[in-house]
């Protein structure tokens, strides 16, 4: 799927989707409830990231001093943090979303999805250059000089 149609659809289709959802979700149960609904859906949301998130950190922080590489916690941080921002855009779609990566084996699957995409569509390019090149030779030339060092202050503070 190209960058535009990701874009369309995100920056086009998502708020079709929402004004549509607010349209008929308002014409069930009225237009107080309506709002009320979706400020609601936030406040548990934002809760409920929090809970999660700081159980991912304990978790990698548990990795990390089994001196274990925490990549399954920053995968499950990645998408908490993703519906964290989904929770918070208001809207019933994106606050469907948002719950959704909030059910741990839900996430899993999608994160092992997302795993198996990028490791078969994404690129890695690395370049370098001399600048900053640090040389491991022997550059000494071998000769100690020994002597004495003499600190001189010029009588304004200044060494």
């Amino acid at each position: 799927m190209s960058i535009g149609i990701i874009l369309f659809i995100l920056f086009v289709g998502v708020p079709i989707l929402e004004i549509a959802a607010f349209i008929k979700i308002g014409g069930w149960i009225g237009l107080l409830p309506t709002l009320l609904g979706c400020v609601v859906t936030a406040v548990i949301g934002a809760f409920l990231v929090r809970l999660q998130g700081f159980e991912v950190i304990r978790r990698a922080q548990t990795s990390l001093a089994r001196s274990e590489l925490p990549v399954d916690q920053l995968a499950h941080g990645v998408f908490i943090l993703i519906a964290g921002v989904l929770l918070m855009t208001p809207g019933y779609v994106t606050d469907a979303m948002g719950f959704l990566l909030l059910v741990p084996p839900l996430r899993l699957q999608i994160a092992r999805g997302v795993m198996a995409y990028l490791k078969d569509h994404a690129a890695v390019q690395v370049s370098g250059s001399a600048w900053g090149y640090e040389t491991r030779e022997d550059t000494s030339s071998g000769v100690t000089i020994e002597g004495e060092a003499v600190e001189v202050d010029d009588g304004d503070g200044h060494r």
